[in-house]
């Protein structure tokens, strides 16, 4: 199996950089970031990996990652804030594709999904990834394995 935490890291560092202006960025491998107040993003992959990543972030680091992108405060996770949030995840995958593209790795992505994960499901390649930021923490939960 390749290695899908670099470009799942280096993907999340350029955007955050880019988009967020966030340069103090670090990572280290997680069980599971897990509070119960966090909002869940997932994309599905499919093609030569399949299967999905998803996007965990406590429900302060949401809010404070769409203040930054809109200027605009919130104290709440609405709609706007999680469509924005789906929206860094949809970017952030698609800035793997392109890393994945250059290993031979030729993948889509599905549109995002709220989901709550299910802790049942067996994958063979887990990958995690928490990052941590200005900003707050976000949770990679990468579900991913090579398509047969």
């Amino acid at each position: 199996m390749t290695d899908l935490y670099t470009p799942f890291l280096e993907a999340t560092r350029n955007v955050f950089h880019l988009m967020l202006d966030l340069s103090e960025i670090s990572d280290r491998p997680a069980e599971r970031l897990g509070s119960g107040e966090e909002l869940d993003v997932s994309i599905g992959f499919i093609g030569d990996l399949k299967g999905e990543v998803i996007y965990r972030l406590p429900h302060q680091t949401s809010l404070g990652i769409v203040t930054i992108m809109s200027g605009m405060e919130f104290d709440a996770v609405d709609e706007f804030v999680t469509s924005a949030i789906s929206e860094i995840a949809n970017i952030i995958s698609g800035n793997v594709l392109t890393m994945l593209a250059e290993r031979d790795l030729t993948c889509d992505i599905l549109p995002p999904v709220l989901k709550s994960p299910d802790d049942e499901e067996d994958y063979k390649h887990p990958n995690n990834i928490l990052i941590t930021s200005e900003v707050g923490d976000v949770c990679l939960d990468i579900r991913l394995e090579l398509a047969k």
